[in-house]
């Protein structure tokens, strides 16, 4: 039993680095079986089909935002608004890391995978909704109103902010976003805003 689940999880890991790295369409089976070290018969053991996977790896993706993601950055700070900018500076840190070749793995997928496969963007959609309750749950307990709103520009922000900084090599897009974010949530509360960093 532990050597099959073993093998289970090597294919969703190699799966989840491979759709990150090539995207889904330029990762091909092989290429997921040699990097997990199984066989197909292993594969089909476990999973019908690529697409099964993907389903997989966007399920556990959503099991380990909370543990890996939100509550890391949320232990840095105290404050609701702080907590929301910890977050977004641990996409930063994921940025200087990788030379800004970092791309939020969800916003990646959203964008390459057809409208048509709606079992991937709903899950996809759950993701979404998961980070972004992480965020309205800080602005309420900031008494800022419309929460839901909010977050949803607060991951409008992140997305594009990552998208251009990896477009571009450069961290100064990223910062630039998040340097308007300050200003907006300084009107928003009405205290000024902090003074936020600019790129190295």
């Amino acid at each position: 039993m532990a050597g099959s689940k073993d093998t289970r999880q090597r294919i969703v890991e190699a799966a989840r680095d491979l759709f990150w790295e090539k995207g889904y369409t330029a990762t091909g089976l092989a290429e997921l079986l040699q990097r997990a070290n199984a066989n197909s018969g292993s594969f089909y053991h476990f999973f019908e089909s690529k697409d099964a996977v993907l389903r997989t790896v966007l399920d556990t993706y959503e099991d380990l935002l909370d543990p890996h993601v939100v509550r890391p950055a949320f232990a840095r700070h105290t404050a609701p608004v702080e907590r929301i900018f910890a977050l977004l500076d641990s996409y930063r840190e994921r940025l200087l890391s990788t030379n800004c070749q970092y791309g939020c793995p969800i916003g990646r997928l959203a964008l390459e995978l057809d409208a048509e496969n709606a079992p991937a963007h709903e899950r996809i959609a759950r993701n979404f909704t998961a980070w972004r309750k992480a965020v309205e749950d800080c602005v309420r307990e900031a008494g800022i109103g419309k929460p839901q709103d909010v977050a949803a520009f607060v991951l409008t922000v992140m997305e594009g902010g990552v998208m251009q900084s990896r477009a571009y090599g450069s961290i100064e897009p990223f910062d630039a976003c998040i340097r308007q974010l300050r200003l907006h949530f300084a009107a928003l509360t009405g205290k000024k805003p902090k003074k936020t960093r600019r790129a190295r």
